[in-house]
């Protein structure tokens, strides 16, 4: 994923400020400018200012070359804004005495054939994408994982015992790479020994204790009675929900979840402030989910930390599945997140630039 520079934020236009409402800010007079000028069908966004919802807007189609307009809580795919919600989901089993960092892949999974550099692979390393898995998964896997069908639980347990028997790209625990492989295995690891499949898991720990309802995994449903985005490629051409409109189920604690950006801003808003409530309740699981194992890097659990001039250390993630795109950045120091998303793939400027004006109206 592409990180913006802080140069963006001197460009971007200066907008007034917000007013003091309950209801939050319609922001299509934002989106719509820049909506103009990209190639994508639709853009939505939200702006969450010291833990409430200040602005929110959607502009554009569900489908190209269609008339049928988005809405603020139509369901958009995060992609790999899924990590963090794996990481997320294992610190609540973490308090819940269920599991612990230090967890190994060989104590998880141990009547699986792997190669040895994996057998004493951790929790915390797999989900700082230190694990020592490529970043590109081998061709052949990789088409098993697309022909797959049948239970997610399946189709992650082959694939994790096809990438465990690979060769490390780096020693685990001395390198980084970003890597879906490593956030597949180890949220795999967590359906094992819970007895339940990831997907369930992250519904009962996560999205319930939250409200967040409209989340789900996979394209958006597109039927007559609750019509969604389509996904679009990056050429524009629209997808329809079904084989080949998401990531394979194998690779879901990486990047399948899809859901309304109002229930998005819930989790957001629950990092931004390091919120204790409904799911997490220590602030020592904030305190490894925040920080980097090796700050060179600065991948902390799901999230890139960094630092702007807006907003000190912040934290970012971007998400596509190729069909749909997502960005999230928060400040905690300034209690201020923005999330914008598109459904077309390789939309990463387009959304940056949204980011950038919301940051420019709410952070003067």
């Amino acid at each position: 994923m592409k990180v913006f520079s802080g140069v963006l934020f001197l460009c971007v236009a200066t907008f007034a400020s917000a007013q003091n409402s309950e209801k939050p800010e319609d922001l299509s007079e934002l989106l719509q400018p820049i909506l103009k000028k990209s190639s994508v069908p639709s853009l939505a966004t939200m702006a969450i200012v010291d833990g409430e919802v200040k602005g929110s807007g959607a502009v554009g189609v569900r489908v190209k070359g269609e008339s049928d307009p988005v809405t603020v809580d139509d369901k958009f795919h995060i992609g790999s804004c899924t990590k963090s919600m794996t990481a997320t989901l294992a610190a609540v089993l973490i308090e819940e005495g269920k599991l612990s960092w230090d967890l190994t892949v060989k104590e998880a999974l141990p009547r699986y054939r792997m190669h040895e550099a994996y057998e004493n692979v951790t929790l915390r390393q797999l989900l700082s994408n230190r694990g020592g898995f490529p970043k590109d998964v081998p061709r052949d896997i990789w088409s098993d994982a697309w022909k797959a069908s049948g239970k997610g639980q399946v189709q992650r347990a082959a694939f994790a015992k096809a990438m465990l028997q690979l060769d490390p790209v780096y020693p685990p625990g001395e390198g980084h790479e970003y890597s879906n492989t490593g956030f597949a295995v180890a949220g795999h690891m967590m359906e094992i020994l819970m007895k339940k499949s990831w997907g369930t898991l992250l519904k009962e720990k996560v999205f319930d204790p939250l409200g967040m309802s409209s989340a789900g995994f996979g394209a958006p449903n597109n039927d007559r009675v609750n019509p969604q985005p389509w996904g679009h490629s990056k050429d524009s051409k629209p997808i329809p929900r079904g084989k080949g409109s998401d990531n394979p189920a194998a690779i879901g604690p990486a990047g399948t979840v899809h859901c309304s950006l109002p229930d998005l801003a819930k989790y957001v808003r629950m990092h931004t402030l390091r919120e204790l409530g409904p799911v997490l309740k220590k602030q020592s699981s904030y305190d490894v989910l925040h920080h980097p194992m090796n700050a060179d890097h600065g991948y902390a659990k799901g999230w890139i930390v960094t630092e702007r001039g807006w907003g000190g250390q912040v934290f970012t993630h971007t998400g596509s599945n190729t069909m749909f795109y997502c960005t999230i950045w928060f400040s905690p120091e300034k209690k201020f997140a923005g999330i914008a998303a598109t459904n077309q793939g390789d939309a990463h400027a387009v959304c940056d630039e949204v980011i950038g004006a919301l940051i420019g109206r709410y952070l003067r």
